[in-house]
């Protein structure tokens, strides 16, 4: 369940992001949420796996520390299920009973660190800092994804025709006898397609392209 806390320890709608502890342990809980509030941070606790996923769909700015050995679902299996219910968090895990095949299955899954408990404030502040840092530069990667997208479904047909070519490393000679179009022509549509774009460089075009791991024809023999 969702551990209600006292009122002094109610999670906040205060900006920035926010740890999402999950361990069934009622006082590593209580401590942990008074120690990461005591330090500015906004936290909200939860008492097994399932308290968390009834919680999803969770959005903005997070992480989630987070128990491996707990009655029911363990702490491996629900990361394993948090993308499935709208969870895209980076995982912490802090556990009392830690291995070796334990931290190698949590790290070849995606988890930023694996701590045994009891843990240093400082370590634990740094793994949450690198969590915290992850999860911003994946939603710039996806900010900067989008942001391609919609400049390509700009784009028309013949536009795109000739973006392929130009990706191609052909000129505008060559591309106007493959398309069947007059040269003037390929360099109008070229200019739209940079403008378009927003590129500046055939370069800078390319790497676009590339960043959203765009999928072209490749020019014959």
């Amino acid at each position: 369940m969702h551990v209600q806390l006292a009122e002094n320890e109610q999670s906040t709608d205060l900006a920035g992001p926010t740890v999402f502890v999950v361990d069934d342990d009622a006082a590593v809980l209580r401590s942990m949420t008074r120690l990461l509030r005591s330090v500015g941070w906004n936290a909200e606790a939860f008492a097994s796996a399932d308290a968390l996923l009834e919680r999803a769909p969770i959005t903005g700015q997070g992480c989630v520390l987070l128990d491996v050995q707990m009655p029911g679902m363990s702490g491996l299996e629900l990361h394993e299920r948090m993308s499935a219910v709208g969870i895209s968090l980076p995982v912490v895990f802090l556990t009392g009973k830690g291995d070796i095949p334990m931290s190698v299955h949590a790290m070849k899954h995606g988890a930023v660190d694996f701590l045994v408990k009891p843990v240093e404030e400082d370590v634990l502040f740094q793994a949450l800092k690198q969590a915290l840092r992850r999860q911003a530069a994946e939603a710039a990667n996806r900010r900067s994804h989008d942001s391609v997208m919609a400049r390509l479904a700009k784009l028309s047909v013949r536009e795109r025709e000739v973006l392929e070519q130009v990706l191609q490393g052909r000129l505008n000679k060559q591309i106007a006898f493959e398309l069947g179009i007059a040269e003037k022509t390929v360099k109008a549509h070229r200019g739209r397609v940079m403008e378009k774009m927003d590129a500046h460089t055939i370069a800078e075009l390319v790497h676009l392209c590339d960043s959203v791991g765009i999928e072209l024809s490749q020019p014959a023999g």
